[in-house]
């Protein structure tokens, strides 16, 4: 599983670290990676061409260099947004066989007439959406709803109850601990559904 990172920080964020150990742990091999604007200490992300253009360079390298395995992209945020902006694209990577976004910024807080989804009717391998039940990019219903629109042929959507954008719950909801486990679960239960290549 190749995970990208989101807008606001790269791939050794803590809450990247973190959740590529949880899926590490349970025997799936993480491979994360920045794109050029954190790698240059900017704070503004790339242009999309740039960060698709990224994007396809990881998905490359790691079909080569772990050619004996089935690969699936996604990620956090903008990272995962980026991931199936790339698989909708009519050269998608052929190697990569499925889509996990964490948190789908469905659209920015408090706007949710500005929907990013033009591009998902495009998708021809399976997604799977993890979205806070408290997310202000958009909740799980608004994922269903909005994913169901745009002609997405594959997707399941899991919720995450009182989490918010990164899953965070307030302490009187859920331990932390137990919905970054199941956060975790749910990613490796998919990606076992996955066909092999």
């Amino acid at each position: 599983l190749v995970l990208a990172h989101g807008a606001g920080a790269g791939q050794g964020h803590p809450w990247m670290r973190a959740r590529a150990g949880d899926l590490a742990q349970r025997g799936i091999r993480v491979v994360t990676f920045d794109f050029p604007y954190i790698t240059a200490g900017r704070r503004m992300p790339d242009r999309t061409a740039i960060l698709l253009d990224t994007w396809r360079h990881v998905v490359d390298h790691a079909s080569t260099r772990w050619s004996d395995a089935p690969l699936a992209i996604g990620g956090k945020s903008m990272g995962g947004r980026m991931a199936t902006m790339l698989l909708a694209e009519a050269d998608a990577p052929a190697a990569a066989t499925g889509c996990v976004a964490l948190g789908y910024p469905l659209h920015p807080p408090g706007k949710p007439e500005q929907l990013r989804v033009a591009h998902l009717g495009s998708i021809r391998v399976p997604l799977l959406v993890i979205q806070g039940g408290r997310d202000p990019f958009g909740g799980p219903d608004e994922i269903r709803t909005a994913f169901g629109a745009a002609g997405v042929a594959a997707v399941e959507v899991v919720d995450v109850p009182e989490g918010g954008h990164g899953f965070e719950v307030r302490a009187r909801d859920a331990r932390q601990v137990d919905v970054h486990a199941r956060v975790a679960d749910t990613v490796s239960r998919w990606l076992d559904t996955l066909s092999p290549l």
